[in-house]
């Protein structure tokens, strides 16, 4: 993912989406500039109060946020762009189709990594494949999720 689109995806997640923000979505790159998402331990988070652990729908939530960055990404990647404008129009028709989560342990933790890699991208549907893992690299759960992205 190059600067300009790190910048726009930053924007449209953290700043312009009011559930990211509401869930506290951290858009952020790793040393290979794949993106992945950062979510901290909060008490509007928690589903089960007496086991500490995220509500599900968060979990879901948190891995649909990170498959739509990717399939998206995928999108960008393949396109020639010479504006912001232009990146920020393939926002636009980006939407969740379809989405399977797999609940492998209770969300417990300070903080959360959802990564994922696309599976393939096409010119209208794009399919993902998302992990969450808490801060001691637990695997929490992992999903598919197909993106109309054209």
């Amino acid at each position: 993912m190059d600067a300009k689109v790190y910048e726009c995806v930053k924007e449209v997640f953290e700043t312009n989406t009011p559930f990211s923000r509401n869930l506290g979505i951290k858009v952020l790159l790793d040393g290979s500039l794949n993106p992945y998402i950062r979510v901290e331990r909060q008490d509007h988070l928690i589903g089960n109060y007496i086991q500490d652990i995220l509500h599900g729908g968060v979990i879901s939530s948190v891995l649909d946020i990170i498959g739509a960055i990717i399939a998206v990404d995928g999108v960008i990647s393949r396109m020639k762009y010479d504006q912001r404008a232009d990146i920020m129009k393939k926002f636009e028709k980006l939407g969740t189709i379809d989405m399977r989560v797999d609940y492998l342990r209770p969300g417990r933790g300070v903080s959360f990594i959802a990564t994922g890699e696309a599976m393939r991208t096409g010119n209208k549907v794009s399919v993902v494949r998302t992990k969450l893992k808490n801060d001691e690299n637990t695997l929490i759960a992992a999903g598919t999720g197909t993106y109309m992205v054209g």
